[in-house]
C-alpha cells in the first residue's frame, strides 16, 4: 500500500475519534495516536512483506524458467545425440540389404470397400522383406482379387530406419488403420504374419479393437501355427524344404525368436511333432527363450553327427537370422557349433519364401473372409 493510503486512513481514523463526545481528550489521543502509529507500523511492514514476496515470486519464476530452458535444452540435446546416433548406425553398414525399391510398400489410397490389412512385425532387410513378406502379400492378393491387400508394421523402429536409409515409409498399424478409416472400407479382414498368437499379436488386436466403430465388419485371420493341423502343415513344409541335407550325418536345426509368453510354447511343440514323426535329426531351438542354443547344441552332441544346417524359423530372414544366427560373432549360432567341431552351412531364407507357407497364411485370410456376414 503506498503512503498517501496510510495518511487517508490515520485521517479517518483521527476524525472519527474527534467526532466522540467524551472529555478526557487528551488521554484519548495519546491512546488514538498510539493506535494510529500501530497502524502505519503494521502498513508498512506490509508493505515489506509484499516487496519480499514479490521478489521471492520473481526469483521463483525466474529459476522455474531458467530449469525449464535446461531442461529443454537437454531434451533437444538427447534427441539430437539419439538422431546423430541412429545415423551413424546407417552408414555404418556394411552389408547389403538389397534394393529397396523393388518392394511394393502398399500403402496406397482408392482401397475401395474391402482391404485386406496383412500386418507383420518387418524387416529392414529389403530383399529378405520382398522374398518374404511381399511374396506373402502377392499370394493373398492373387487369392483374393475382391480385396485391396494392403501393409502394416508393428515395429516403428524397421519403419524409422527404412525410411532414413531408403527414403521409403511404410505404414505403422496406426497409419494403416487411419488411411483405411479415410478411404472409407467397410469390411476390413487383418491377417498378421506372425508365427503364434503371443504378445505381439494381442497388442494388434487391442489397436484394431480402438478403430472397430469405424468398419461394418472387422475380422481377424489366425496366425501360422494356430490349430493341429497349422503344425502338422509347417511340419511338412520344412521337412520337405530341407530333405536335400537330411542325409543321416547332418544335424538341420532351426532358429526361432521366442517370447516371454505362454505360447512360446509353440517352438517345443514344434520339437515334439519332428521327433515323434521320426525326424530326430531335427531341432528347434530359439535366440530369446527356450530351447535355447546350449539345449540344441546338446542334442546335436548326443548323435553322431558331423554337419550342422542352420535356418530360420521366421517368417523373414533378417538382422537374428543374419546376425544370432550366422554371424561371425563368438556368440552366433553358427560360431558355436563351428567351436563345438561341426561343418556350418547357414540358409539364410525366411518361411514366406516356402509357397506352403504362403497358402497357409492364404487359408487363414479365407476363414476370416467367409466369417464376415455369417
Amino acid at each position: 500500500m503506498k503512503k498517501t493510503g496510510i495518511f487517508l486512513i490515520c485521517l479517518a481514523l483521527t476524525a472519527a475519534m474527534t467526532s466522540c463526545g467524551n472529555s478526557d481528550t487528551s488521554s484519548e489521543t495519546k491512546v488514538d495516536d498510539e493506535i494510529v502509529g500501530e497502524v502505519v507500523q503494521e502498513t508498512e511492514q506490509k508493505e515489506v512483506d509484499d516487496d519480499i514476496d514479490l521478489e521471492t515470486e520473481a526469483e521463483t519464476e525466474a529459476e522455474t524458467e531458467a530449469e525449464t530452458e535446461v531442461s529443454s535444452e537437454e531434451t533437444t540435446e538427447t534427441a539430437s545425440e539419439d538422431t546423430e546416433e541412429e545415423e551413424e548406425e546407417d552408414e555404418e553398414e556394411n552389408y547389403d540389404t538389397g534394393d529397396a525399391s523393388l518392394d511394393n510398400v502398399r500403402n496406397q489410397d482408392e482401397i475401395g470397400d474391402n482391404e485386406l490389412l496383412v500386418i507383420s512385425f518387418g524387416t529392414s532387410y529389403n530383399d529378405s522383406r520382398r522374398l518374404t513378406i511381399g511374396a506373402i502379400e502377392d499370394a493373398l492378393e492373387k487369392a483374393f482379387p475382391d480385396y485391396s491387400v494392403r501393409r502394416g508394421f508393428t515395429a516403428n523402429t524397421i519403419i524409422d530406419h527404412v525410411n532414413r536409409r531408403d527414403k521409403i515409409l511404410i505404414d505403422d498399424v496406426d497409419a494403416a488403420l487411419t488411411r483405411a478409416v479415410d478411404n472409407g472400407v467397410k469390411n476390413l479382414v487383418i491377417q498378421p504374419t506372425h508365427l503364434m498368437d503371443g504378445l505381439e499379436y494381442n497388442d494388434v488386436v487391442d489397436e484394431v479393437a480402438q478403430y472397430a466403430d469405424a468398419f461394418e465388419n472387422v475380422v481377424f485371420g489366425e496366425p501360422l501355427l494356430t490349430s493341429d493341423d497349422d503344425f502338422k502343415k509347417v511340419e511338412n513344409a520344412i521337412v520337405e524344404w530341407t530333405k536335400e541335407y537330411d542325409d543321416g550325418e547332418t544335424a538341420i536345426c532351426f532358429m526361432g525368436h521366442g517370447t516371454e509368453a505362454e505360447s512360446n510354447g509353440v517352438y517345443q511343440k514344434m520339437q515334439d511333432l519332428l521327433t515323434a514323426d521320426g525326424y530326430k535329426n531335427y531341432f528347434v531351438g530359439t535366440v530369446e527363450a527356450t530351447p535355447t542354443l546350449d539345449d540344441v547344441l546338446a542334442k546335436v552332441q548326443a548323435g553322431e553327427y558331423k554337419k550342422v544346417v542352420l535356418e530360420p524359423l521366421m517368417v523373414v530372414a533378417g538382422d537374428h537370422a543374419n546376425n544370432d544366427m550366422a554371424g561371425d560373432e563368438e556368440d552366433s549360432w553358427k560360431s558355436v557349433f563351428e567351436g563345438a567341431g561341426y561343418e556350418v552351412e547357414c540358409l539364410l531364407r525366411g518361411l514366406g519364401e516356402n509357397e506352403s507357407i504362403r497358402q497357409l497364411y492364404v487359408e487363414h485370410a479365407r476363414a476370416a473372409i467367409d466369417s464376415i456376414g455369417q
